[in-house]
């Protein structure tokens, strides 16, 4: 260890020329002048030298003087050793010889900064100075970074060029260059971001924008987002490898910028490329990648679920173009002949193809588009559009209610096993959804529900079940209160129809005729048509014994019989064979009338059986004008008259033993319209009560808006409607007008 002679104070000058002696060493290695290394002993030397040039008593305390001079050190190398390398230096070769040179700085701090090591650990911290290495950093800033930091970021972004070009580079190179301006900043991106990210930017901008304006003339839609996911996955692995994290949300701004925001309308709209093409020719790869892309920008979905929309939209349109055109075709080609079922299978077809159109496009949200709520929303609206539109002169709600119908009963058109009929009943409610008049689907249903149950025509009670409780979730207890109370009632009544045979029993009642009475709530079911029917003796004795049952078994009820919706078995022999018949009720009545073999008038069958014209006309048709023509008439024409002749076809043969006999169809739509647009007066009423007793006072416009909001779930309310409601509660003193002001009602309690 060097020490003065006699412990002697150590000179200035005597101590710096050994220091210069070290440095001198150290710069000999650094430019590989020497090979030999600092040995622990020659490191002890100079170390030693500068603590005890630091720790000495004033006058002699040198720190302020080394300091300086430890930063004169790099500034002496560096103007005589290094600057001058850069001069025949360009492109990649004066990158590497920036990076050697940086290197070689860092080697040179960390020495000298252990010779001045004492220097850090107490004259810096006293002093508040810059320690040693921030020293020789800026020192390397301030004599080569900023003569170099053009040249070198020009070289870099060439080289950046290049690799966008398709060249393989350097890219080790690039980040140890970029290194050397993130670590210039000091502990901040200042040089980093000032120096060389915004000419990046800047170039990337240039870069891409032309490779777009030359891309969208050349290629189709697909191959222009092809080349620009590959550009955004190329940039990021640019940012992954070589660039500054901070840097990636910037630089791939600039990408999709160019790329996808400047010419996303004519991308869009390409001929025989764009997105509606992609959507006609069901390229569901290239609608996920445009997905992808376009949801880089901001806004940049939006015009594609609007062409989403429009293309859902003319689907939609063209299912009730067809299905309109095939029922128009169909009622032409059958003009003149009674059709019973004039478009129903045209009708079931379109319900099936808005089921599967909704299914595939719901797909389409699902995957190409990643469950994006906005598609969602241009599913539904498209949906919605032309769900409610008039197919083929009836309203969705009803050829949804026909379908459910068809799938539920025996017998229906739809030849599907069980897990596909739940899997379908389930979609039916889903796109149920879509429609507007909920209401007046649930009363079709209802309807059609109640011909299933009363006439045993339900499949499965299993699906029944399964239905009303998708509806319930969908709707709300009180859409499938009534269904619901239907079907309780029924189990009510098949239990009260045992009841019934098991007093007969016991009372050893004869009846003489097989009977069947299904007691229902009047509440739970539809209305149905009373007839003031006189029944045939064999008939009136079994409605005589059921009632006298019914009194000894049940108080404070009144039975209601609706024999519309009866039906009979009976034996009819003919002569050439005995048939058995299944009928109306009021058909059977008709035929029974006939048991004397005598000849009856028109007139003569409505007064014995007090029947209303058209219910007579019905009946005589089914049996006289019919396929089956079990009676003959007179005039033998195909029209009942009032003045026409009926008498037994003693003679009539069918290859079948057991005949049905069916009715005319009755065509209820305009009876469930009817009582539909009856239940929404009454719910219109009850929503502006029910607002008006919580408000007791409201503005005109306000109360209309709350009284939409609260039945839009069920049906849209006819803005017209509800002033008519309105005026009619004002007339009825449950409302009425503010004097001051005729645009505000107040509530009468």
């Amino acid at each position: 260890m060097w020490r003065s002679p006699g412990h002697q104070p150590i000179e200035l000058e005597d101590g710096w020329k050994l220091m210069q002696d070290g440095i001198h060493k150290l710069v000999g290695i650094l430019e590989r002048e020497r090979t030999d290394q600092f040995n622990a002993e020659e490191y002890m030397n100079l170390y030693t030298v500068i603590y005890n040039m630091c720790t000495q008593k004033p006058p002699y305390d040198y720190s302020e003087e080394l300091y300086k001079r430890y930063r004169e050190s790099f500034v002496h190398y560096i103007r005589d050793r290094v600057i001058d390398m850069f001069e025949d230096r360009h492109d990649e070769f004066l990158l590497k010889e920036l990076y050697q040179r940086w290197d070689n700085h860092k080697v040179m701090v960390r020495w000298l900064s252990r010779f001045f090591n004492y220097l850090d650990r107490y004259y810096v911290g006293r002093h508040s100075v810059d320690n040693l290495k921030t020293v020789g950093d800026l020192t390397f800033k301030d004599l080569v970074y900023t003569v170099l930091k053009g040249r070198a970021r020009q070289a870099v972004l060439d080289l950046i060029h290049r690799e966008r070009e398709g060249e393989s580079i350097d890219r080790t190179l690039i980040k140890n260059i970029l290194d050397i301006y993130i670590t210039m900043g000091m502990n901040s991106m200042e040089c980093y971001e000032g120096d060389f990210e915004v000419q990046l930017l800047n170039t990337t901008a240039e870069y891409y924008s032309g490779k777009a304006v030359k891309w969208i003339q050349e290629d189709s839609c697909p191959e222009y987002m092809i080349k620009a996911e590959e550009c955004l996955r190329q940039e990021e692995e640019r940012v992954n490898n070589y660039l500054h994290q901070t840097s990636k949300s910037k630089l791939l701004k600039q990408v999709e910028t160019e790329l996808l925001a400047e010419h996303r309308q004519a991308l869009l709209e390409k001929e025989n490329s764009g997105c509606r093409s992609l959507l006609r020719d069901d390229k569901t790869d290239d609608l996920a990648r445009m997905f992808r892309l376009f949801n880089r920008i901001p806004n940049g979905l939006e015009p594609v679920a609007a062409m989403f929309k429009s293309h859902v939209e003319g689907e939609g349109m063209k299912l009730v173009r067809d299905v309109t055109f095939a029922v128009e075709e169909k009622k032409g080609k059958e003009s003149g002949r009674p059709s019973r079922d004039t478009g129903t299978s045209h009708e079931q077809k379109f319900v099936r193809d808005v089921i599967e159109l909704h299914d595939k496009y719901m797909q389409y949200v699902t995957t190409c588009f990643s469950n994006s709520p906005l598609f969602h929303r241009a599913l539904k609206d498209a949906f919605e559009s032309f769900c409610n539109k008039n197919v083929a002169g009836s309203s969705s709600a009803e050829l949804f209610a026909n379908f459910c119908d068809n799938l539920l009963k025996k017998g229906g058109s739809e030849k599907l096993s069980d897990e596909a009929i739940e899997e379908t009943l389930e979609k039916v409610v889903k796109l149920l959804a879509y429609i507007s008049e909920k209401d007046l689907y649930a009363e079709f249903y209802r309807k059609k529900l109640a011909r299933r149950l009363l006439f045993d025509k339900s499949a499965s009670d299993e699906h029944e079940q399964t239905i009303l409780s998708r509806l319930k979730q969908q709707c709300g207890a009180q859409f499938t209160s009534k269904m619901e109370g239907m079907v309780t009632d029924l189990q009510l009544a098949r239990e009260k129809q045992r009841e019934f045979e098991e007093w007969v029993g016991e009372r050893d009642k004869q009846i003489g005729i097989e009977m069947g009475v299904q007691v229902l709530t009047t509440g739970f079911w539809p209305t149905y048509k009373a007839t003031d029917l006189v029944l045939p003796e064999e008939m009136a004795e079994g409605v005589r014994v059921f009632k006298e049952f019914y009194e000894d078994t049940t108080k404070h009820r009144r039975l209601s019989w609706i024999y519309t919706l009866g039906t009979c078995l009976i034996k009819a022999n003919f002569d050439t064979r005995v048939s058995e018949l299944t009928l109306s009720t009021l058909q059977a009545a008709v035929l029974l009338a006939f048991n004397n073999g005598e000849e009856l008038t028109y007139k003569e069958i409505k007064d014995r059986l007090n029947l209303q014209d058209d219910d007579v006309a019905r009946c005589l048709h089914s049996l006289a004008c019919a396929k089956y023509k079990i009676l003959i008439k007179e005039p033998d024409d195909k029209k009942i008259n009032k003045s026409d002749k009926f008498q037994v076809n003693i003679k009539f043969t069918d290859r079948m033993k057991r005949i049905k006999v069916p009715l005319p169809p009755v065509d209820e739509k305009r009876k469930v319209i009817e009582d539909v647009d009856k239940d929404r007066r009454y719910a219109i009423d009850a929503a502006v009560v029910r607002t008006m007793k919580s408000r007791k006072r409201m503005q005109h416009q306000q109360l209309v808006l709350e009284v939409c909001q609260q039945l839009q779930r069920m049906f849209k309310p006819d803005i017209r409607l509800i002033k008519k409601r309105i005026e009619d509660l004002i007339a009825r003193e449950y409302l009425e007008r503010d004097q001051d002001n005729k645009n505000i009602y107040n509530y009468l309690a």
